[in-house]
């Protein structure tokens, strides 16, 4: 199992968490939404807490609660830049469709 930071990802992580005076990590998870049935949560993580997985990527910590791992294993994370938008991208190989806004998705195991 593994999730991986792009090196433009974990440059923004580091420098947010710079910014903020504190945390540890990148929090990294899914909640149920929209019209395909998950949505990607994304949060600067203080701690690690319990049933919490740990990756490292590029010397960034990212935090993934196990029951999440089913639907996000294998998952890179990315950070472009686009004029004057800036937004975490997200490659997910478990991922068999999404919304046509591309804020919800769903996964091959049905969840």
């Amino acid at each position: 199992m593994t999730i991986t930071l792009s090196d433009a990802a974990a440059q923004q992580v580091r420098h947010s968490l710079t910014k903020r005076g504190k945390g540890i990590g990148l929090r990294f998870g899914t909640r149920k939404s929209g019209c395909s049935g998950l949505a990607y949560t994304v949060d600067y993580a203080d701690e690690i807490r319990d049933g919490e997985v740990t990756f490292e990527s590029h010397g960034v910590q990212v935090l993934v609660h196990r029951d999440h791992l089913v639907d996000l294993d294998g998952t890179h994370i990315d950070y472009q830049r686009q004029g004057l938008n800036a937004t975490f991208q997200f490659i997910n190989p478990n991922v068999t469709d999404q919304c046509g806004c591309g804020e919800s998705f769903t996964t091959r195991t049905g969840d």
